[in-house]
Parts: C-alpha cells; structure tokens; sequence
C-alpha cells in the first residue's frame, strides 16, 4: 500500500550552448509508494558523459523499483551506499575495457523519500535543495575546486563565479575504483524538494529558482519554467532537474 503521497515532475534540456546532453533525470515511485530522486550531470564528451550518467540513472532506477526494505534511515543509506558503489564499479569497468569511455564520470545527486525520513547522497556538484515557506535551503555541499578554495578562505563567495577552474570537480562517479559520497538523513517535514545540476544553478539564482517553484502551477509547469528562464538567461550548459512536492490529505 502507498503511503507516501505527492505529485513531481523531472526534465532534461540540452540548453544553448551544448551540442550534446550529458545530464539525465528520473523519479521512480517503488510499490509502497517511497519515492526515488535522481540527477546526474555526465563528463568527459562524445558520448562519455551520457554512457555514465545514463548507467547511474537505469540501474538505481531498476533496482529500486524492486526494493520497499526503507523503514529506518539506517537500512535506507545502506541501501544507497550499496547500489551507489555498485554503479561506480560498472562505469569504472567500462572505462577500462573501452577505450573510448576512459575518463568518464558523472555527478549524482539522489534523494530517497519515505513516509518518515528522507536520505540524500550527493556526488560531486549537483545540488539538493528544500523549499521552505520563505527561501530555498541547499543542503548539499559542492564537491568542487572552487568550493574547496572558498571554504578555506582563498577565493571570496564572487570569485567562485568567474574563477577559470570553477568547473573542477574534487569528486565524480565512475572516476576510481573507490568512491566517497555524502549521505544526508532528514525527518520528512512535507517540504518540496529540488534537485538539479549545475547547468540551472549557474543560469538561475536561487531567489529566482525559488519564486518560480513557489507558484501555484503543477510539477511539470514549474520544471518547464525554470529551463525557459535559465534558457533565457544564456543556457551555458545542459540541464538536469528533478521535484517533487507532497500531497497531504484533507
């Protein structure tokens, strides 16, 4: 029986500026009724990217759909750990049996929502974010170059924006044998929740990504907005964006 209820929507754009798509998105509902949030922001090119974001995506999607074992945040970041690392294996063995897949990677952000807790593993610099009734609260951390040298005091939080190495990651999926990721347990309070790569963080701000998830349209309107407007604002990279909002019962 589905106890968790809520509406979403996930979509991926090209943007205006890339002539490929590395970046994908999925939500998968599992049959009792939990809820699986992915995004991946794939890199390396022709074709790399996409072959490891779209390995991430299918089979933590696949595997999920068959798993409703998530009663305690404790066996939920098990279970994430688990299939993380076995996704990291098989981009990694693929990358040294094919030569043209060598140095490919991808960022991933999930976010594994139950009735009662919700577990977020971030890879990398895609972003989780929940929308509260008066900002937008990021709660991943960058796992990036510039965001190393921000926290350590050497770059201001403006110099991130132009720095020549801002695209540096100091993590990535697929990369090594071994991996390390963040994993980040929340009581589920009903919040809407964002994920997306960096390819809208860096076109929109996030007062701008809030006010147009605030609005009263559905999922699907909301997602199509925020792709026009960082569109609009120069479209400097693919796009990846998934959310989700609850559906309390009268």
């Amino acid at each position: 029986m589905a106890n968790l209820k809520g509406v979403f929507a996930y979509r991926v754009d090209i943007g205006k500026v890339r002539i490929t798509n590395e970046d994908q998105a999925n939500i998968v509902v599992n049959a009792n009724g939990d809820v699986l949030m992915l995004v991946c922001d794939g890199m390396g090119g022709h074709n790399k990217g996409d072959y490891a974001s779209n390995t991430a995506i299918e089979l933590l999607s696949e595997v999920f759909k068959k798993t409703t074992r998530f009663y305690i945040p404790f066996l939920t970041k098990r279970w994430l750990t688990r299939q993380i690392k076995i996704a990291n294996q098989e981009i990694y063995k693929a990358s040294l049996v094919n030569e043209t897949y060598q140095d490919m990677g991808t960022t991933l952000v999930a976010a594994l929502i139950t009735e009662k807790h919700i577990v977020i593993a971030n890879i990398g610099d895609s972003r989780a974010y929940f929308v509260l009734d008066d900002n937008l609260k990021k709660v991943t951390e960058d796992q990036s170059y510039v965001e190393y040298l921000y926290r350590t005091g050497k770059i201001t939080k403006e110099e991130m924006k132009t720095h020549p190495k801002r695209h540096v990651l100091m993590n990535a999926l697929g990369i090594y044998p071994s991996l390390t990721l963040e994993l980040l347990t929340f009581n589920n309070e009903n919040k809407p929740i964002l994920i997306c790569s960096d390819g809208l963080y860096n076109n929109l701000s996030e007062s701008e990504i809030f006010a147009i998830v605030k609005t009263n349209e559905r999922p699907e309107q909301k997602v199509s907005t925020l792709i026009q407007v960082a569109n609009a604002n120069g479209g400097s990279d693919n796009m990846a964006i998934a959310y989700w909002e609850s559906q309390l019962d009268d």
